[in-house]
């Protein structure tokens, strides 16, 4: 048997080479296809990408006919560059160059030389095109956009670079790809599949008919079409009470988790990033580094959350057990925690959870997070409870959602504050800002959207996301996945009703909306700035949040506005016009509506020159961070002092 091992190895080994050999030559002739390519000219039929529709069905994103003008540089012959130039309106310098980088990519591949020609421009060259030879035109199609509204959600088309073709075999040169928002996201569902043409050609590199009389061709398939979660009528209002301001406004509906509007202020008509004149569009764009149109700020922007935080605050302190709805603390306007250091409070005598909530008042959450902190005798350990279930309202962290942008926000942990603190300890007073929304605790719109989404749901929330439906496909099961906060169901109801009163007796009644059950919450951040090298206080953030209807929630919202003063100055009333509108379809509160429309913040952000949300951001860090420092050489001084 040893004996006939070697040889029967051998003689199947050989009987395999054979076959293969076989059918490589004789049967399959693609390597035969790839041989003769010098004789083959191929073309690409590219598909339409999917439509794009809102949550009820309005067409949002269509296509539009264009025209890519292609060039095989090693086919050139007697070109009239002079016409040639005329027609396409380019200089001679363009087109010098153009061929070079076409030449750099392959002088026997076609490459992209002008594109997204449309009808008008292309009918003039469409009749010359015969004595341009190596040169010939590509029918594709471009975003058509529906709606002027709505930028930072679609995203755009742009051509590929090397980079990607490199590492993605399916694009070549010239090919398009969606970028950002929703176009970058589901790419691959969007963009179809491209059609192959395999054409032969004599000797004398003339056309004379398909390759294998098509065997090898394939037909373009159009990308599939996709449903988002956005309600049309509500985005395009939001953005229209944002002009002349800046901010981020999340809604999102808090039973599916699904986006109802995501804006950002400034921003701009996505039909400026098509056609030839995107390139010089979007450079304007983005060298904009004042208003910053490219930013979405509602995934993007961090800010100090401010009271709406204190929501976290209570419910924590419900579930540590270190408060029930009866505890009372006294407020004299403030709240002195360390000798010299005073937390303001517009609140004064005995509050409870429950005008603690609607009054807002600073000193019953600064006693409620000191109580958090002081529970246990490890003051790591502590801090380290209290983050866990503020993370577990989706903070702190990537969300997860289905846009190819976003931030982590930050929720302190002991790590945290042991880089801050290396030498010596901490104790609740040192970081007490955090009870408030402030200190080193930082959000995104989106976060305090679905924070609120998850109050709403009494202790529950879905990852948020923009898709709705796929044509001929599911989404993600991860959105439809149930996430449990730590917070036990019970605790919820007394927060609910405090945040109702907040519309009722509270720092929101002006703006209640007549027949709609509002719960919601006021906030205003602190803002520092350097200008000309003076740490500044400008105008401080305008912050609120809210969902309704009371009993069982359709929608909740997180706004914020940069520098706009108050909670109830200008993020409260985009709320609840936000909140009427989508409910229902039209406005009452009139007088909401003309002042916000109306009111315009440019005076103010003229203070701020160029810098960025991210230096804002670091200088609010490191002066919290300063500052509570001071604060504890402070009691240390006091304590060396009493042992003295």
């Amino acid at each position: 048997m040893r004996k006939l091992l070697l040889p029967s190895l051998i003689i199947v080994a050989a009987s395999l080479l054979v076959i293969r050999i076989f059918y490589l030559q004789v049967i399959n002739d693609t390597f035969k296809l790839k041989s003769e390519n010098n004789a083959i000219k191929i073309k690409y039929d590219y598909p339409e990408r999917g439509y794009v529709f809102d949550r009820n069905g309005k067409l949002l994103v269509a296509n539009q006919a264009s025209y890519d003008i292609m060039v095989i540089p090693r086919e050139l012959k007697n070109i009239d560059t002079l016409e040639f130039c005329q027609l396409l309106n380019i200089t001679k310098e363009d087109y010098i160059k153009k061929i070079a980088k076409a030449k750099v990519y392959s002088p026997r591949l076609p490459s992209v030389f002008l594109p997204q020609l449309n009808k008008r421009e292309f009918a003039a060259f469409q009749e010359k095109i015969r004595k341009f030879e190596g040169f010939y035109f590509q029918k594709r199609s471009l975003r058509d956009y529906e709606v002027d509204f709505g930028a930072n959600i679609f995203g755009f088309i742009t051509q590929v670079n090397e980079n990607l073709i490199a590492k993605n075999p399916y694009y070549k040169s010239g090919d398009l790809i969606g970028q950002q928002g929703v176009e970058q996201e589901y790419e691959e569902v969007l963009r179809g599949i491209k059609g192959v043409k395999y054409i032969q050609k004599d000797k004398y590199n003339r056309e004379i008919g398909s390759y294998k009389e098509g065997k090898y061709d394939t037909i373009a398939v159009q990308g599939e079409d996709i449903t988002l979660s956005i309600d049309a009528v509500i985005q395009k209002y939001g953005e229209e009470l944002m002009i002349n301001k800046r901010g981020g406004i999340v809604a999102i509906e808090p039973k599916t988790g699904e986006i109802l509007a995501l804006i950002t202020a400034p921003s701009y008509d996505p039909s400026i990033l098509v056609g030839r004149q995107r390139s010089k569009n979007y450079t304007m764009l983005y060298r904009d580094s004042i208003a910053k149109p490219l930013f979405d700020r509602g995934l993007l922007a961090e800010y100090p959350p401010g009271s709406p935080f204190k929501i976290l605050t209570g419910l924590i302190g419900l579930q540590e057990g270190v408060i029930d709805e009866q505890t009372t603390y006294m407020c004299h306007h403030g709240f002195s925690y360390a000798p010299g250091r005073f937390m303001k409070c517009h609140g004064f005598g005995p509050h409870q959870l429950h005008n603690g909530i609607y009054n807002s008042c600073n000193t019953y959450f600064a006693n409620v997070y000191l109580r958090l902190i002081g529970k246990y005798s490890n003051t790591p350990y502590a801090v380290d409870t209290w983050s866990n279930h503020v993370k577990s309202f989706g903070l702190g962290q990537f969300m997860g959602y289905d846009l190819p942008i976003g931030k982590r926000g930050n929720i302190p942990t002991s790590k945290t504050y042991k880089k801050i603190y290396p030498n010596w300890n901490y104790s609740g007073k040192t970081i007490i800002s955090n009870s408030i929304g402030q200190g080193e605790v930082v959000m995104t719109p989106i976060q305090l959207a679905n924070m609120m989404a998850a109050v709403a749901n009494e202790g529950y929330y879905y990852t948020p996301h923009i898709i709705k439906k796929i044509k001929g496909a599911s989404i993600d099961k991860k959105f439809t996945t149930k996430h449990v906060t730590t917070i036990d169901k019970k605790h919820f109801a007394p927060m609910i009703s405090g945040l109702f009163d907040v519309y009722n007796l509270g720092t929101a009644s002006s703006l209640r909306v007549e027949g709609i059950d509002i719960c919601g919450k006021t906030g205003t951040a602190e803002n520092y700035a350097k200008i000309n090298g003076v740490r500044t206080k400008l105008e401080d953030h305008s912050i609120f949040v809210a969902f309704a209807p009371k009993d069982n929630p359709k929608i909740a919202i997180a706004v914020m506005v940069e520098n706009g003063g108050f909670g109830a100055t200008i993020a409260g009333p985009i709320a609840s016009l936000m909140i009427e509108k989508y409910l229902r379809g039209k406005i009452t509160r009139t007088d909401l509506e003309k002042r916000t429309l109306e009111r315009s913040l440019q005076d103010r952000y003229a203070k701020l020159g160029g810098l960025s949300e991210a230096a804002k951001f670091e200088i609010r860090r490191r002066d919290s961070i300063l500052k509570a420092k001071k604060t504890i050489l402070m009691l240390k001084k006091d304590t060396i002092k009493k042992i003295n």
